[in-house]
């Protein structure tokens, strides 16, 4: 294994507890690390960003600290998805509102947000998505 080899997997090894601080919501340790220099909108090998994991998984408070460092509420995953269509799908209303004031497009995506709470019967979101 050459020292290039190495360092690789410490890369992959940080950014998969990173990738774990988004799902398990530590806002605090979040922060630090995007501070630190890791990017606000690393992704991981399907498109999912850290707001994305943190949204889906309803860590409101990460999503927060995210986006005041830069994430952006629109990016996608590979299959087309936002943040805010998944906190739409979870009924993460405090969520949803914190992404639409951020800026998050309800009609951005695939399904889109809007079209995402019609689908999975979450009208009682279509007012915050305005």
């Amino acid at each position: 294994m050459s020292p290039d080899d190495s360092d690789a997997d410490k890369v992959i090894e940080l950014a998969g507890k990173v990738f774990d601080l988004a799902r398990h919501g530590d806002a605090d340790a979040l922060a630090g690390y995007v501070d630190a220099g890791v990017p606000a909108d690393l992704t991981n090998d399907h498109g999912d960003t850290l707001v994305m994991l943190a949204a889906y998984h309803g860590h409101r408070d990460a999503v927060a600290v995210l986006l005041v460092r830069g994430a952006d509420p629109n990016r996608a995953n590979d299959k087309g998805q936002t943040p805010l269509a998944g906190a739409v799908f979870k009924g993460e209303d405090e969520i949803v509102r914190l992404l639409v004031a951020a800026g998050a497009d309800p009609d951005a995506g695939t399904p889109s947000a809007r079209e995402a709470a019609t689908m999975f019967g979450k009208t009682d979101l279509l007012d915050a998505l305005n």
